[in-house]
Formats: structure tokens, C-alpha cells, sequence
């Protein structure tokens, strides 16, 4: 038996993102910010599953993969300030934009209106994007900053972080 890619290397790959959670219509992600779960591993953790008000996140026992309904997700982004592996990510399509909500621990905290380097999944660079939105630790519901970015949509499914460039 071959192991997955994401337990050999650490992290997801599109393709198995694609595979493993399914992702939303291009419709969907029009209409607004929808959660997208990159979560594999079946783990005893709920708490998406628990904060999600309009019970999109679906789970029948906690060691499930979440699994979320992109109809009933309304965007509110609890999931992805909840979650303790940092597992969640919020993707909206904007004209030729993509809109990306995602926690962030690396120092500094960005500032709404500036310029970040937008990491993939290996923190490797792969452009540069605007913060439109930040949740500061304290006003966030999990212990971690929540950031929002906007990147060119075709780098929508690759870009999970960033990294500030002050002089």
C-alpha cells in the first residue's frame, strides 16, 4: 500500500485536495467566500463542525474528515479562526481576483492595504497580493491572526500564506 503524498510530504497537493474534499462550483465562488477543509487526516477534532452556525460542516464522527456543504457555507470565516491545525481557508472569486482567508502565525501581522508575498503550500513564492482584511489574535475566535488576500485567481488553489516585506 503507497503512502499519500500529504503524510509522505506534509502537505496537500491540488490534486489531492481535489480528490480527498471535492471543491465548490466556480458559481459558488462567485457568489461569495466559501470554506474549503484541508484536512485529510481523520483526527478526533470537531470544532469547525461545532462553531459553524449554519451546520455546513459535516462530520458523523470526530475522527471524520470535515466535509462541508458549499451551499450552506455563508462565508463567516469561523471555521478557519477555530480550527487548531490551521486546516481551513476561506476562497472567493472576484472578476480576474481571488480573495483568500487564511490564518497567519509568521510575524509581522500585515497591515490591511499592503503588499505580501504569496507563499504556496511549501512556502515557496509565487507572486504578490494585497491584504484586504485582517482579525488581530485577540479579535479572532481561535488564537490565531486571520488574514484576507487578494491574488490573481489562477493562484487561488495554490497560495495558503504569505510573508510581510518591510523595509
Amino acid at each position: 500500500m503507497s503512502i499519500p503524498h500529504y503524510l509522505r510530504e506534509g502537505y496537500l497537493t491540488v490534486e489531492e485536495l481535489k480528490e480527498l474534499i471535492g471543491l465548490p462550483s466556480e458559481e459558488r465562488l462567485r457568489r461569495g467566500p466559501v470554506a474549503i477543509p484541508e484536512c485529510p487526516q481523520q483526527i478526533p477534532c470537531t470544532p469547525c463542525k461545532e462553531v459553524c452556525p449554519t451546520g455546513a460542516v459535516a462530520m458523523e464522527r470526530p475522527n471524520d474528515i470535515p466535509k462541508v456543504d458549499y451551499e450552506k457555507c455563508i462565508g463567516c470565516s469561523l471555521c478557519v479562526q477555530i480550527c487548531p491545525g490551521l486546516a481551513f481557508f476561506m476562497v472567493h472569486y472576484i472578476g480576474d481576483r481571488a480573495r483568500i482567508t487564511m490564518p497567519h502565525e509568521l510575524l509581522p501581522l500585515p497591515r490591511v492595504g499592503e503588499e505580501v508575498v504569496l507563499l504556496n503550500r511549501i512556502g515557496e513564492p509565487v507572486g504578490k497580493g494585497k491584504v484586504v482584511a485582517v482579525i488581530p489574535r485577540e479579535k479572532a475566535k481561535g488564537d490565531t491572526p486571520i488574514i484576507t488576500v487578494e491574488v490573481p485567481i489562477e493562484l487561488a488553489w495554490e497560495v495558503r500564506a504569505v510573508r510581510v516585506v518591510r523595509e
